[in-house]
């Protein structure tokens, strides 16, 4: 058999030093390897879906939607979750075992969930992610009897910029200007019962000035450029085009009809500073009153902590979605 040679070897039995790019490699492979068991390891903890990639749509290959029932007889209230990444990525069967907690508790409940893989910015830009998620609700309605889910007991729950999505569903129900007929059911209504918002953005165009208002730093205030998240979603730079960030942003969209909502952020927040939330909620108090919006400030949580998830923060999902949506009784 011939000598096989090793990237730390000249062949001739002489070791060579070992320079920072072999270190690099090693070390480079050893992360991959480690992270890739651990996410490996956590799919396989992940609640199995009793509906996967049912398709809601057939505009793109992203419409589809996996359902979790509970145990039971139904028909169930539904969550339709609206996972994050920036507008950009993610995916519907997030590989954390925070979303897998947050199936198990809604279905402990009695609630069924319904996670969404939507368009995102590089395959059409906004409104496309908007409509996709109206299409989803009024697709889980028009079919609720067939997926053993409540028509009249639908909410929404998103993090990040899904919880931008999940803000702009729920505030802007039967809205014709985010509204595509063309994506089916035309004739149903994406009203929803209930909406969660964790840490999203709600006014694209005062992002950076508040984070630097909480002392992030310039590093974190990169909202405003043409290539953020924000500017890629609709399109165009935010601040060079305001009207249509303005659209986009959930406080733009008061509206007294608007269902009971649960809004959420951390106040070590750099990446979508936690005064989005308050600001928001500050702007639909007189609204809607205090008994239909409930803000609450997660002290020391950054951007996406795993506290939210947490079996405390669980709880008062819980005591909210019972609140909004058991009542809905068919």
């Amino acid at each position: 058999m011939p000598e096989q040679v090793s990237p730390a070897s000249n062949g001739s039995g002489a070791r060579r030093p070992r320079t920072w790019r072999w270190w690099a490699l090693r070390a480079g492979i050893g992360v991959f390897v480690l992270v890739g068991g651990a996410l490996g390891a956590q799919r396989a903890l992940a609640p199995r879906a009793t509906s996967a990639d049912l398709v809601y749509a057939t505009r793109s290959p992203s419409q589809k939607l996996d359902l979790y029932l509970p145990p039971g007889p139904g028909p169930f209230p539904v969550v339709v979750y609206i996972h994050g990444g920036a507008f950009r990525f993610g995916d519907k069967r997030e590989p954390f075992l925070g979303f897998y907690a947050d199936i198990r508790r809604l279905n402990a409940l009695g609630i069924a969930l319904a996670s969404i893989n939507y368009r995102m910015s590089g395959e059409a830009v906004f409104p496309a992610a908007v409509v996709d998620a109206k299409a989803a609700v009024r697709w889980l309605r028009a079919n609720a009897a067939r997926l053993n889910v409540n028509p009249d007991a639908i909410g929404v729950w998103g993090k990040s910029a899904g919880a931008n999505l999940a803000l702009q569903v729920a505030l802007t129900a039967d809205d014709p200007a985010l509204y595509d007929a063309s994506l089916g059911m035309a004739d149903v209504s994406d009203r929803v019962q209930a909406a969660i918002s964790m840490f999203g953005p709600t006014d694209f165009l005062s992002m950076d000035r508040q984070l630097g208002a909480a002392g992030c730093g310039p590093g974190a205030m990169t909202h405003d450029a043409a290539d953020s998240p924000e500017s890629r979603y609709i399109g165009a730079p935010i601040q060079q085009n305001a009207a249509l960030a303005r659209q986009a942003s959930p406080v733009s969209h008061l509206s007294a009809t608007a269902p009971p909502m649960l809004i959420q952020a951390g106040t070590a927040d750099c990446t979508v500073p936690g005064e989005q939330s308050r600001e928001l909620y500050q702007l639909l108090l007189p609204v809607v009153g205090a008994e239909r919006v409930s803000l609450q400030m997660l002290e020391g949580a950054g951007h996406g902590d795993s506290r939210f998830d947490g079996k405390a923060n669980l709880d008062v999902v819980a005591d909210f979605l019972q609140g909004a949506l058991l009542n809905h009784k068919r």
